[in-house]
């Protein structure tokens, strides 16, 4: 049994496992008494059949069949795992200490059968991910991807440091002003954790092409942290479409933080999500006025380290689901947090779309 998941009995007798927190947890009816005792022999001090023995001697009424039974489903809803299996022979001394709090986490969080719980670790370690933009949301998403693990990172950004984007933007200090952004991650990310391969490149993106040619090597993910030119989403959505490259978009409007999670062909697109979003909404503007109208706009976007480190921690969060399966997430959505009404989560979702001009019947 996972430790994270251990089970207690309830005052009706049946058996609750998986910790209580909502999405993890599961209760379990036991109304001939056999279940409990066959979860606390899995301590992991005993071989399968073992236990199986010691259970069937208690309760020889009980089918041997229906105790595999038991055992393979609490296998496949991710609460038991192998407690002799070994770490990976990939990760050194130093890793296993650096991710040893971290491994336990995913192991609490995964509902997935491994052959290890080192398995979510050892995918981070082996995922190779693009990130454009490290202004507030990517300095965030780029300090947590580091520090969790990934393998390879690869940033891009065209901008210097300036006295104004030290309220939201960790990685500089004052001492870097007037330097390029991309020197000084590079330097703070790989003081952050040396078994990562942290690379860059100073470079803007102004077409779509740019943003396919970024992509040509290959990725196992696109973190799009950056909010200019206005239709980089757009180019984002198209070039990920064509590469099969799942993509994560964050940033902040005001006080309402929130990150979209797009894999080519498994749920709404980002343009699906887009044209749900037009439709739904009622801004109620007055004759001949623009939607604009609704919305403040400014040269440069209202933020501060809050606002910033939630949308790239975030971006982060669903970065780590999409490459490791922790936690399971179907993609095709939008979550996030409005901070003007704490408790009040942000949650879209929207079909795919047939008539798509990015992801329709057309272009499968």
């Amino acid at each position: 049994m996972k430790p994270e998941h251990r089970a207690y009995r309830t005052s009706d007798g049946h058996v609750r496992i998986g910790s209580v927190i909502y999405g993890i947890g599961a209760e379990i009816p036991d109304p001939d008494g056999w279940v409990w005792p066959l979860i606390e022999a899995m301590d992991g001090t005993a071989p399968l059949p073992a236990i199986l023995a010691t259970v069937s001697e208690a309760h020889p009424g009980v089918p041997a069949e229906d105790l595999r039974e038991a055992v393979a489903d609490l296998l496949a809803a991710g609460y038991i795992e192998d407690a002799s299996a070994a770490i990976p022979p990939e990760f050194t001394e130093r890793e296993r200490i650096r991710y040893s709090r971290s491994v336990p986490l995913h192991r609490w969080m995964d509902l997935t059968p491994r052959e290890t719980a080192w398995d979510t670790q050892l995918r981070l370690r082996n995922a190779r991910v693009l990130l454009l933009g490290l202004g507030g949301t990517g300095g965030f998403a780029a300090q947590t991807l580091v520090a969790s693990g990934i393998g390879r990172l690869h940033c891009v950004e065209p901008d210097v440091v300036e006295l104004s984007n030290l309220n939201r933007q960790p990685l500089f200090v004052e001492t870097d002003i007037g330097q390029p952004k991309l020197d000084a991650a590079l330097d703070a990310l790989r003081a952050r954790n040396n078994d990562a391969v942290i690379t860059g490149e100073r470079r803007e993106v102004r077409t779509s092409g740019d943003l396919a040619e970024l992509l040509s090597p290959g990725y196992d993910l696109l973190l799009l942290a950056a909010d200019r030119p206005p239709a980089i989403r757009r180019w984002a959505n198209r070039a990920c479409l064509a590469t099969n490259t799942p993509w994560v978009d964050a940033g902040y409007h005001g006080p309402l933080v929130t990150v979209g999670v797009h894999v080519p062909g498994v749920g709404a697109c980002w343009e699906c999500h887009r044209a749900g979003e037009v439709e739904r909404r009622d801004l109620r503007v007055g004759p001949g006025q623009d939607e604009d109208v609704a919305s403040p706009r400014f040269d440069w976007n209202p933020a501060n380290a809050v606002t910033a480190s939630l949308s790239g921690t975030l971006q982060t969060h669903a970065a780590l689901a999409l490459l490791t399966g922790v936690p399971a997430m179907e993609p095709g959505f939008r979550f996030g947090i409005n901070l003007m009404v704490p408790g009040d989560p942000v949650l879209e979702r929207f079909d795919r779309r047939p008539d798509c001009p990015a992801c329709g019947k057309a272009h499968d």
